[in-house]
């Protein structure tokens, strides 16, 4: 005699049967409506003009709209932590990066979300190194010159940084790698700390490669070096640290997409294929590389493995340097 229990697992896997052949043909349909990424960042930021040129060349490949919807606050973590909790049905796309999803985890136990385990991690979009640069009324023509003086006067030389950026990573790794120390000061965003280090007040820092472009042209700054493994396209002439002697040295802003990781795997492997057609296009690439910005590996695999290498990274840096949640 059947027990009771048989009989509900019996029921539950006709259940489970009569609705398969739905859910099939809704994943075989997919996409039949439009689909939305999240930017956990304000608009107007690197991270919202890479999401929106992801997001304009991805319609055109799944011939649907993909609209951006920017949730920002917490350095990303609050919009991200929403998508997150959205339908995993592949209509809410995840703009995962090197904030929300390393430098967080190293910063605060209160993350409330696994960056190894709670995503499907589609393809990495961009990668770019920070810069490091001087205020021209410095003596130091070289990252040599500079290392040296800060190990000749350790604690006299001070810094500028925007908290949890990419470029308050930069330094932290650049201290803990050439054993030196300086002061740091923190800003509240980047337009002050650019104005000040323009002006003098402060005489380093370390900044995202687009953003010091035009002010290294127009000589307002002195690059000493960039923080890529080989040399970047837009400053030919600037040395890597690693090549400086700080091998292995990165310290990169990146970003990528990424989907809950209840996505079904048909959908899933839509939506990386779809992704890594429009990263290839001639469009993209263009607008990439003409900001000094790399096209990455791309693919579920590379972007996977870079994501959990860069989370370790910082919250090993993170750690060392004893950097508090501010």
């Amino acid at each position: 005699m059947a027990t009771k229990r048989t009989v509900l697992r019996a029921a539950a896997a006709l259940a489970g049967a009569a609705a398969f052949p739905f859910a099939a043909r809704a994943q075989a349909d997919y996409p039949n409506k439009p689909i939305k990424l999240v930017c956990p960042f304000p608009a107007g930021g690197t991270s919202d003009v890479m999401a929106r040129l992801i997001a304009d060349e991805l319609g055109r490949q799944l011939k649907q709209p993909v609209v951006v919807e920017n949730i920002g606050g917490a350095g990303g973590v609050i919009g991200t932590d929403r998508a997150l909790k959205m339908a995993a049905d592949g209509y809410t796309l995840i703009q995962t990066g090197v904030g929300q999803n390393a430098v967080a985890h190293g910063l605060s136990l209160k993350v409330p979300y696994d960056s190894k385990a709670d995503f499907i991690h589609l393809t990495q979009v961009h990668q770019g190194p920070n810069l490091l640069v001087v205020h021209p009324s410095t003596p130091w023509k070289t990252i040599q010159e500079f290392i040296a003086e800060a190990k000749k006067n350790p604690g006299k030389l001070s810094y500028g940084y925007t908290p949890a950026a990419s470029g308050h990573m930069a330094m932290e790794l650049l201290k803990q790698t050439a054993g030196i120390y300086m002061v740091g000061i923190p800003y509240r965003g980047g337009g002050p700390l650019m104005t000040d280090m323009l002006g003098g007040t402060i005489p380093v820092m370390f900044i995202n490669q687009d953003v010091a472009l035009q002010h290294v042209k127009a000589g307002k700054l002195r690059p000493l070096a960039v923080t890529s493994i080989k040399r970047n396209p837009l400053y030919p002439d600037v040395p890597t640290l690693d090549e400086s002697g700080y091998k292995d040295f990165s310290a990169l802003s990146w970003s990528g997409i990424s989907v809950a990781k209840g996505v079904p795997k048909p959908i899933a492997d839509k939506l990386e294929a779809a992704l890594v057609a429009a990263m290839q296009t001639p469009n993209v690439r263009q607008r990439l590389e003409s900001t000094g910005f790399v096209v990455p590996p791309l693919g579920s695999a590379d972007y996977t493995k870079f994501v959990a290498a860069e989370h370790d990274r910082w919250v090993k840096v993170i750690k060392t340097a004893g950097i508090k949640e501010e």
